[in-house]
């Protein structure tokens, strides 16, 4: 047996993928990463692919990074890890002042642990228990946005809304109220549709009846990636913070996917000079190396958590892993890399090349409904012919031109009808064209091969599904 087929072999008799029908994911031709070197990735047979979602949107300055892999190979040299219960280390107070140096002035402290859905169920347990502390403990429901995704443990799947992802697990959900989302639609640095009127109109009438039970609001800014890169018009997230302190509820922003350069900035809050009550962090804190994430917390909510042991004001929580010296060493080599791809301007110029890209690649094509793009994050609708009723969800469209892609030297992922292009920050413009054209390439390719019937589908595109 042949190394790859061993891999093979143990791949299909003992993994279970996340986020896959296992079933049918088996039936599929396998794909083994080995190595990566920029955007690039090759597999186990020396094929090279472009990496054209970061790794599920973590990785910033691509894959193999001279400078990341220093910082982590000098951390290796002293120490692994060390428990961060009680006890502290270098890199990690550095890295808890440099996030909230950064951050909006009020968010003075850092809680760290492992991913965006612990990110955010630790801002969501931290308002439940401020509020108890300051004796409101009806304060228990939380508010999220339609089409909102944050996480697949039990709070942050409440605070979410997105469908078939979660829907089975409700009964167990803590109380929860969504709001409808805003319309914008940006490509190439350009609004084409805008509409936030009755979003921001439903959540100020349901705070009117309903604040004084309500804990928190969370909040993807200005993008939500896992509905399909669903945008938000400019000042919408300004509206939204003013209606929360106006009612006096907690603003929980997920910037999990937006933040550190994704859409151009280092915090996405900062845009609008919004300040929220905890500011959540993920995915590219850690450039896409190790598992790192952190919520950053006003000093007055950590203020209210102070008192001596019998008290029982302490916040139990926390990771074994929890700021992890490795993992700590990269997220601070990552923070002035980025710091410095924003100051020079460098990130501006590749987001510019990346939106022309897209409306000169795809804008017009009978294949597709909808372009949209904010930074380096955007989407691609699609539909059989212009006018034409949708494909069946059983086609798995997305899917088979993402099969196509492997192919033609792509990785791309689908959501639904739909293909999410994420790139890493240091994509250069060759690159871009590479994506465009390798994209458009496959497309057409699985289009035209697909000979199975056309019918209404019954999951509209942008809508969450089981192929993220």
């Amino acid at each position: 047996m042949s190394a790859k087929e061993a891999y093979n072999q143990w791949d299909l008799e003992h993994s279970w993928h996340p986020f896959s029908q296992m079933q049918e994911y088996c039936s599929w031709p396998l794909l083994q990463v080995e190595r990566g070197e920029g955007c690039w990735l090759w597999d186990t047979e020396g094929n090279r692919y472009l990496d054209s979602n970061a790794s599920i949107w973590t990785n910033t300055f691509g894959h193999n990074d001279p400078d990341l892999n220093a910082a982590l190979q000098d951390q290796l040299g002293k120490v692994a890890h060390s428990t961060y219960l009680g006890l502290s280390h270098p890199l990690a107070a550095e890295l808890a002042h440099r996030l909230t140096e950064l951050a909006p002035e009020p968010l003075q402290r850092a809680f760290f642990s492992d991913n965006g859905s612990n990110a955010i169920e630790i801002a969501l347990k931290l308002s439940y228990q401020y509020w108890q502390l300051t004796d409101q403990p009806q304060r228990k429901r939380i508010i999220g946005m339609e089409g909102g995704y944050h996480g697949d443990t039990v709070g942050t799947m409440a605070a979410g809304s997105s469908g078939r992802f979660h829907e089975r697990f409700s009964e167990w959900f803590p109380e929860n109220w969504h709001f409808p989302a805003p319309r914008c639609h940006r490509l190439a640095g350009k609004i084409l549709e805008e509409d936030a009127t009755q979003s921001l109109q439903c959540l100020e009438r349901y705070l009117q009846m309903e604040a004084d039970n309500v804990a928190c609001l969370v909040l993807e800014p200005f993008v939500q990636g896992a509905a399909g890169m669903v945008q938000q018009p400019p000042g919408f997230l300004k509206s939204v913070e003013q209606i929360c302190r106006r009612f006096g509820i907690h603003l929980i922003l997920d910037e999990v996917f937006v933040a550190f350069g994704r859409l151009g900035a280092l915090y996405t809050c900062t845009e609008e000079s919004v300040e929220p009550d905890f500011l959540c962090l993920g995915k590219g804190i850690g450039a896409g190396y190790l598992p790192m994430a952190a919520t950053l917390v006003r000093e007055a909510i950590y203020s209210a958590f102070l008192g001596k042991w019998e008290d029982d004001r302490t916040f139990f929580h926390g990771h074994t892993f929890t700021a992890n010296p490795l993992a700590c060493s990269v997220a601070l080599k990552n923070l002035e890399k980025l710091q410095e791809l924003i100051r020079s301007g460098q990130l501006d110029k590749t987001i510019k090349v990346f939106g022309q890209a897209l409306s000169e690649s795809f804008n017009g094509h009978p294949n597709v409904s909808e372009v949209r793009q904010y930074g380096l994050s955007a989407t691609i609708d699609l539909q059989p012919i212009a006018g034409a009723k949708a494909w069946p969800e059983s086609a798995r469209m997305g899917w088979r031109i993402c099969l196509a892609a492997r192919k033609n030297g792509l990785l791309l992922r689908p959501l639904g009808n739909s293909l999410l292009l994420v790139p890493p920050l240091i994509i250069q413009p060759d690159e871009i064209d590479f994506l465009c054209r390798q994209t458009l390439l496959s497309m057409d390719e699985a289009i035209a091969d697909y000979s199975g019937p056309l019918q209404a589908s019954h999951m509209p595109t942008g809508t969450p599904s089981a192929s993220l």
